[in-house]
């Protein structure tokens, strides 16, 4: 294992800003993946996720498990600063690093960060990065993918190595331009976003979880070696899901307690009743939601209170 700085930055009033690197491997061999944690300052559980991996393939790197002619790196954090802080997003300007891509050197701060960033990362064949779901609740871990052509083709057939039960794509909007999933694939690097079920809290499950993931990754890709008891799990026990595809239930017009009866992961039925929505003063039935299709519970908000027209769900319907 080497360890070194990818990116240095002074800071008024405060230590320079440091992101990490640790390279595992063939110091002059292919560049075979790079895996990227937080970007954002409360991504406690991604960091954790890569800290892990930093410990693990540094293990196997010392019993020769990595293969001939390869290397792996591992960023935990690229904003070490904001969570030192304790703020989601970079505390001066308020921006977010995971919006900043393809980066200016000359530009704001988390631009410049973003292309210091790039400009390492997108030297890698594969990239693989830990981030935080966009809705705030329970989820199943999964793998998306911002859909962009040929490459993104590839790099859905790849993702079924993972092993994880969804690989979810979605066609970017404007919005996904500047994050680092689109850009590495505009640079001609499989990119592949891994999400586990928790965000500022340490979840050892699910972080057992993607960690597993990555490592059957990195088997089917030939970048491990040796390692007969992590074997990929068969393409099979993957499913295929556009973003459109998913089935949101929603509240309509009530707000009040939400009492859910299923768990993330749970197979439903169509007209099974999942959750209903309480009258906040004396908890009389408000509203009873029900499963429009047969299929799994992909997602499910953990609030205790919810508003009109919220998300409460999000079903993956059977194939």
């Amino acid at each position: 294992m080497r360890s070194g700085i990818v990116y240095q930055m002074e800071v008024p009033h405060r230590e320079p800003v440091r992101i990490r690197g640790f390279e595992f491997g063939d110091e002059r061999g292919a560049r075979a993946c790079a895996i990227v944690g937080s970007m954002r300052g409360n991504e406690v559980q991604q960091t954790f996720i890569c800290a892990r991996l930093v410990a693990l393939l540094a293990n196997l790197e010392h019993e020769g498990m990595i293969s001939a002619g390869k290397s792996i790196l591992v960023i935990p954090s690229v904003n070490p600063f904001s969570m030192n802080v304790q703020q989601r997003f970079w505390p001066v300007e308020r921006t977010d690093i995971n919006r900043s891509f393809p980066g200016d050197e000359r530009g704001g701060t988390t631009e410049r960060i973003a292309a210091a960033m790039l400009r390492v990362a997108q030297t890698y064949a594969h990239g693989i990065q830990l981030c935080s779901f966009n809705q705030q609740g329970d989820f199943l871990p999964h793998v998306r993918i911002s859909h962009q052509g040929p490459i993104s083709e590839r790099s859905v057939v790849l993702a079924r190595d993972f092993g994880l039960p969804y690989v979810v794509t979605r066609v970017p909007s404007l919005f996904d331009e500047s994050t680092l999933n689109y850009v590495w694939q505009q640079n001609g690097t499989h990119a592949f976003s891994l999400y586990s079920r928790a965000t500022d809290r340490i979840d050892r499950g699910s972080a057992q979880t993607v960690t597993d993931a990555v490592l059957r990754f990195l088997v089917a890709r030939d970048i491990l070696s040796g390692m007969a008891n992590v074997a990929t799990v068969p393409a099979a026990t993957t499913s295929l899901l556009r973003e459109e595809d998913l089935v949101d239930l929603r509240t309509r017009r009530s707000a009040g307690y939400l009492i859910t009866t299923v768990r993330v992961g749970d197979r439903v039925r169509k007209g099974q009743k999942l959750a209903q929505v309480l009258d906040a003063f004396d908890t009389h039935p408000l509203e009873t939601l029900q499963s429009p299709v047969d299929g799994r519970v992909f997602f499910m908000r953990t609030d205790s209170l919810v508003q009109q027209h919220m998300v409460v769900l999000r079903i993956a319907p059977d194939a």
